[in-house]
C-alpha cells in the first residue's frame, strides 16, 4: 500500500527507482521485442519466397537461350488494376535475365505526335528483335481498360480498337511472335490497403498517381470495361491468363510458371513443379464464367 499517494519507488544500487516507470520501461522493451521478432519473421519469410523463386529464374535464362538459338521473339503483356502487381512482378521474372536479350517498356501519355500517328505505331516501335523478349508494363490494351474509363479516347476510337486488335493480335502470332497476355486481379479491399500503403511510405509515394486516386471510385467502371475486354479479345490465337494477385508471391511465382509453360524449350529441371496453382491462374474463359455468375448471383460484376 501507499497512502500517501506519492509514486512508489525502490532502491536499486543506491538508487531511487519509480516503480510505475520500470514497469512502462519493461512493457515497452517486450513490445520492442516482438516488433523485432514479427521483423524478423517477415524478412525471413520474404528470403524463402526469393530463395523459392530462384530455380524457375533460372528457367528463364534457359528459355531465353532458346529464343535466341532459334531466333523467336516474344512478346508479354501485363495488364491489370492499379496495384494489382504488375511491376513488381515484371522485377522478378527479369531480375537474372541476359540484359541483353530482354527489354522492358513502360510508355507514358502518348505525346502530340503519336496522337496523329496509328494507334499501334508508338508500340510496335518497341517490338523485339529475333532472339528477343519484350515486357510490356501496360500496352496497346490501354485503350480497353484507363483511356475508356477516363474518356482519355473517343467512343469512336475505343470502337475501332476493339473491332480491329484481334486481327492484329493474329497477324503477330502468325508471323511466329510468341505472345502471352497477363491479367493481374487483385480484390478492391486489398488494391485500397496497398494504396495506403503508398501513400504513407515515402519510398512507395512516386506510384501513387492522379490515376490511382481514383480507381477505388471508378471500381465498377473498370470491372465493366475488363469483362468487356476479356469477352472480345481472348481468342485462340491470343488468349487472356488471369492471375489472382492478392498474394504477390505466389502471383509472382505462378505468372513465372505461365511464361516458362508458353515455349517448348529444354528444363533445366525437370524435377521442379512447373503446373500453376488453379487457384492463382485461371483462363481468360474461366474468369468470364466467374464473371457471369457473380452477375447473376448479386447483380453485377465484383472481380
Amino acid at each position: 500500500m501507499n497512502p500517501s499517494n506519492t509514486p512508489e519507488t525502490i532502491r536499486v544500487e543506491g538508487n531511487d527507482i519509480n516503480v510505475e516507470d520500470l514497469v512502462r520501461q519493461h512493457s515497452q522493451l517486450l513490445e520492442e521485442n516482438e516488433r523485432l521478432k514479427t521483423k524478423g519473421k517477415k524478412a525471413l519469410t520474404k528470403y524463402q519466397q526469393d530463395e523459392a523463386l530462384k530455380p524457375f529464374q533460372a528457367e528463364l535464362i534457359r528459355l531465353q537461350r532458346y529464343l535466341e538459338d532459334h531466333q523467336k521473339k516474344m512478346i508479354i503483356i501485363f495488364e491489370g488494376r492499379d496495384a494489382a502487381g504488375k511491376g513488381g512482378t515484371i522485377r522478378r521474372v527479369s531480375r537474372y535475365m541476359n540484359e541483353k536479350h530482354y527489354r522492358i517498356v513502360a510508355l507514358g501519355k502518348p505525346t502530340e505526335e503519336q496522337r496523329t500517328q496509328w494507334y499501334y505505331q508508338k508500340y510496335i516501335a518497341h517490338f523485339p528483335r529475333a532472339g528477343e523478349i519484350v515486357l510490356f508494363d501496360r500496352s496497346w490494351y490501354n485503350r480497353a481498360m484507363v483511356e475508356k474509363v477516363f474518356g482519355f479516347c473517343t467512343e469512336d476510337e475505343y470502337r475501332h480498337f476493339m473491332r480491329g486488335v484481334v486481327g492484329f493480335e493474329r497477324d503477330l502470332v502468325r508471323q511466329s511472335v510468341v505472345l502471352l497476355k497477363l491479367y493481374f486481379s487483385v480484390t478492391k479491399e486489398e488494391q485500397a490497403r496497398r494504396f495506403e500503403r503508398r501513400k504513407n511510405d515515402p519510398l512507395r509515394q512516386w506510384k501513387l498517381s492522379e490515376v490511382d486516386l481514383q480507381a477505388q471510385d471508378r471500381w465498377d467502371e473498370f470491372t465493366d470495361v475488363k469483362h468487356e475486354m476479356l469477352k472480345r479479345t481472348h481468342t485462340i490465337d491470343a488468349p487472356w491468363t488471369v492471375i489472382r494477385s492478392n498474394d504477390k508471391h505466389l502471383a509472382r511465382l505462378n505468372a513465372t510458371k505461365v511464361i516458362l509453360n508458353s515455349v517448348a524449350y529444354e528444363r533445366l529441371d525437370d524435377t521442379l513443379e512447373f503446373t500453376p496453382d488453379p487457384q492463382v491462374v485461371v483462363s481468360g474463359a474461366r474468369e468470364l464464367e466467374l464473371m457471369e455468375a457473380q452477375r447473376i448471383q448479386s447483380g453485377k460484376f465484383i472481380g
